[in-house]
C-alpha cells in the first residue's frame, strides 16, 4: 500500500454536518465547537478529514481552514475534498473548484481529491469537460497528492469507471451491513470490484446516515443479546473497519460527544467474532423482512420509462421508511436520490408494470411515494 495511505487512520472525520449556530443557515458553523471536535479527534489518533466544495455551501472548507489548517502542523493530518462538476454551470466553473477549495482551506495542496458522485449521466460531464485529465495535471503540479472519485451506483458502473480510468488511486463507496447484500446498493459486490482493480476504498454511510445507530428494539435485539455492552454505532463501524481493502471509514460528526464516542469505539475495535457475525446477520434479516416491496433492482422497469422515473430507488426508499419508521430521514434521502425522475413524474403509462418480473404494483407505490416524500 502507498505509504501515504498506510498512515491514514481507519476512523475518518466527515465534515458534511458540522454544528451550526443557526440551524436554518448552513453557513453559520459553530467554529469554536468545531475546534474542540478537531482537537479531540486528532488527540484520539485520527488524521483524515473529509469535506467537499459544496458542503455547508462552502463553509465546511472554510471551517476546516480555521479550525484545523491554521492551528495544527500540516503533516499531522490529511484533507480530502471533492469537485461536484456535474452541478456546475460550465467547465470553467468546475475547474475553478480546486483553487477555490485551496483558498478556503488555506493550504497549498489537497491530500485526497475526489471527483464527486460519479455515475449515471453525471459521468459524461466529467468526461466531456476533461475533469480526469484536469485532476491528473493538478497532481503533477503538486496541488493534489492523490486522485480518486466517489459514487452511489452499482458494481457494473464502478467496474466501467475503474477500467476506463486505471489512474484512479482510490474510490469512496457506500458500504454498511444493511446494504451489504442489497439489490440496489450492492455493497459487497462493489467492494469486490474495487478489490479486483486493486483500488482501496473509503467507506461512506457506514451507519446508513444514522439509521443503524437508532434501530428499533425488536431490530436491535440480536445485537443487544450478543454483546449488551456495545453501542449500536460500534456494530456498524466494526463491520466496516475490518473489511479488507478499506482505507478509512467516514463518520459524519456533528458534536463533540459523537467524536468522543467514535474514538472510543475506534480504539476498542476488534474483528467480529462468529457469534457477533451471526447476530449482525439476524439483525439484517429482520430489517430485510420488514421491506414490503419485493424489488430486486433488475431495472427492467426503467429501460423504457418515458419519464425516466427512478423506480428501483423509490421502491427501496419506501422499504427503508417501513424499516426505520422515520419519514423525515427517508424524505431527505428522496430529495436527492430521486432526481431527476421523481415519483410525481409518472404518467401511469403502465410500461414499467408490464416489464416487472416481480409483478409489483409500481404505479400505486409511486403514488404512495408522492404522498410520503414530496
Amino acid at each position: 500500500m502507498n505509504s501515504d495511505f498506510a498512515r491514514v487512520s481507519k476512523l475518518g472525520f466527515g465534515c458534511m454536518r458540522l454544528p451550526q449556530t443557526d440551524p436554518k443557515d448552513p453557513t453559520a458553523i459553530d467554529i469554536e465547537h468545531v475546534k474542540q471536535m478537531v482537537d479531540t479527534y486528532l488527540a484520539g489518533g485520527g488524521n483524515y478529514f473529509d469535506t467537499a466544495f459544496v458542503y455547508h455551501n462552502g463553509a465546511s472548507e472554510k471551517a476546516l481552514g480555521e479550525a484545523l489548517v491554521a492551528r495544527h502542523p500540516r503533516e499531522s493530518y490529511t484533507i480530502a475534498t471533492k469537485c461536484l462538476a456535474w452541478a456546475c454551470p460550465d467547465e470553467k466553473t468546475a475547474k475553478s473548484n480546486l483553487p477555490t477549495s485551496l483558498e478556503r482551506l488555506g493550504t497549498d495542496y489537497i491530500d485526497f481529491y475526489l471527483l464527486h458522485n460519479v455515475g449515471g449521466k453525471r459521468t459524461k460531464v466529467f468526461d466531456d469537460w476533461g475533469m480526469w485529465d484536469f485532476a491528473q495535471k493538478a497532481k503533477q503540479d503538486g496541488l493534489i497528492r492523490h486522485v480518486g472519485f466517489s459514487m452511489h451506483d452499482g458494481p457494473e458502473t464502478l467496474d466501467r469507471v475503474l477500467t476506463d480510468h486505471p489512474e484512479m488511486e482510490f474510490v469512496q463507496l457506500q458500504v454498511n451491513y444493511l446494504d451489504w447484500e442489497s439489490p440496489v446498493a450492492q455493497s459487497r459486490r462493489c467492494m469486490e470490484v474495487a478489490a479486483e482493480h486493486d483500488v482501496p476504498v473509503i467507506i461512506m454511510e457506514p451507519a446508513r446516515g444514522g439509521m443503524l445507530v437508532n434501530l428499533a428494539d425488536r431490530v436491535a435485539a440480536p445485537l443487544v443479546a450478543c454483546s449488551p455492552e456495545k453501542s449500536l454505532a460500534s456494530w456498524a463501524y466494526r463491520f466496516c473497519y475490518n473489511l479488507p481493502g478499506v482505507l478509512t471509514v467516514l463518520s459524519g460528526m456533528s458534536t463533540i460527544d459523537q467524536v468522543r464516542q467514535n474514538i472510543a469505539d475506534f480504539k476498542a475495535n476488534e474483528p467480529l467474532s462468529p457469534a457477533e457475525t451471526e447476530a449482525l446477520a439476524q439483525t439484517r434479516e429482520i430489517l430485510e423482512s420488514i421491506a414490503a416491496i419485493p424489488c430486486t433492482n433488475c431495472r427492467y422497469c426503467v429501460k423504457g420509462c418515458p419519464q425516466e422515473v427512478a423506480i428501483p430507488e423509490i421502491m427501496g426508499l419506501l422499504n427503508l421508511e417501513a424499516q426505520v419508521e422515520n419519514n423525515k430521514f427517508v424524505s431527505d434521502l428522496y430529495s436527492w436520490q430521486a432526481k431527476p425522475g421523481r415519483a410525481s413524474d409518472c404518467i401511469e403509462c403502465g410500461l414499467c408494470e408490464s416489464m416487472c418480473p416481480q409483478q409489483i404494483g409500481i404505479i400505486e407505490n409511486l403514488k404512495t411515494a408522492v404522498e410520503h416524500f414530496e
